[in-house]
């Protein structure tokens, strides 16, 4: 063991493997994460990020990370070159070292920036939701629930003017701060939220939006239909408050857009719950799904199909979303990709709303 620790660079290797198996072991225990990261460690770290960053106009994540990845396609090109000119296994040693060494470094900092949070407790349990499952006809209430209140939030949205970039930052950070007064997991300080770099980029991989965890920043697509922006934002920021899972973030997104002001933000809200009710409906060929969908005011389905159209143009992932949700739902009983995506906010919304559910009417 003292021969092989005599080699360079093997002394730093085990110490960052010792660093990355304790991360590891304290990721094990939700109650250690909770008490030391997510309510000791990660705050700072978050903050100091965002502060770093969030003046800067543009994404610093995004230049960092095609700045890492052309230094690993250099060093791995350069390390290329010696083992050509001389392949002796030392260079193999010292490559495979090398590599290692990378790989448990970026596993660090991704860890300790923002990672952790995916081992700490349920988010519904510190909001209090239950996590009850709900019955076909449940599911029909709460869809039916969703309909009347997306249409009734179209209707007050559809004479305000669009939000501006600046209008909509300054609106999700005061919705944040509305709902930290009824809870502290909506806690949102030094602000950091960025347009994509190339919104066109992005919208050929079908992402509304991105988390970069070594900078701290939420990057949105600013390309997407604006009326659904405010819910983006908000889910985007959900993530810098250290809500790992996106299902996660979609609840906390949720309610801090459906519990704004902005009427545009309580629409974009509405309308996102129920694109996930009637997709997890499709998905499960309820015979609920069409009725539910007559019911659907035109100015809201005529949403739905201009963010289709979007998507459709850059034939992503997501126009495949939007078209299984409303146009193909014949077609949907083999399709498995995303259902626990969408399962678990829609048993939260029905925590949320169904003990206010009556015969299949909502209570006033």
């Amino acid at each position: 063991m003292a021969a092989l620790l005599k080699r360079p660079g093997m002394a730093a290797l085990l110490v960052l493997f010792l660093a990355a198996a304790f991360v590891y072991c304290c990721g094990l225990s939700p109650r250690l994460v909770q008490a030391y990261y997510v309510d000791g460690l990660y705050p700072p770290v978050a903050n100091t990020l965002r502060t770093l960053t969030g003046w800067i106009g543009i994404s610093v994540g995004d230049i960092l990370y095609v700045v890492l990845i052309v230094w690993l396609l250099v060093s791995l090109f350069r390390t290329g070159l010696k083992l050509k000119r001389n392949p002796v296994r030392q260079l193999w040693l010292a490559l495979g070292i090398r590599i290692v060494r990378t790989v448990l470094v970026l596993y660090l900092v991704f860890k300790i920036s923002w990672g952790l949070n995916y081992s700490r407790p349920p988010v519904y349990q510190a909001l209090h939701i239950a996590n009850h499952d709900y019955s076909p006809e449940e599911l029909a209430r709460l869809g039916a629930f969703m309909v009347r209140k997306t249409n009734e939030a179209k209707s007050a949205v559809k004479k305000l003017p669009e939000l501006s970039w600046e209008d909509l930052n300054r609106r999700a950070i005061q919705a944040y701060r509305l709902m930290e007064n009824k809870n502290r997991l909506f806690r949102y300080d030094h602000p950091a939220i960025k347009p994509v770099t190339s919104a066109w980029l992005i919208s050929m991989t079908g992402v509304e939006g991105y988390y970069a965890p070594l900078t701290g920043e939420a990057n949105v697509n600013t390309a997407i239909p604006t009326f659904v922006l405010p819910f983006v934002t908000c889910h985007e920021i959900a993530h810098q408050t250290g809500i790992a899972y996106e299902d996660e973030a979609n609840l906390l997104g949720f309610l801090t857009a459906v519990n704004s002001p902005d009427p545009r933000f309580r629409y974009a809200a509405c309308y996102q719950a129920l694109r996930y009710i009637l997709l997890e409906m499709a998905l499960k060929s309820d015979p609920n799904y069409l009725k539910l969908k007559t019911m659907i005011h035109a100015d809201v389905l005529a949403d739905f199909k201009k963010e289709s159209d979007f998507w459709e143009q850059y034939n992503s992932s997501m126009s495949t979303y939007m078209s299984a949700t409303f146009d193909r739902f014949l077609k949907l009983n083999d399709q498995k990709k995303g259902i626990k995506s969408y399962q678990d906010i829609v048993v939260w919304l029905w925590n949320l709303y169904g003990p206010f559910l009556a015969e299949g009417r909502p209570k006033a």
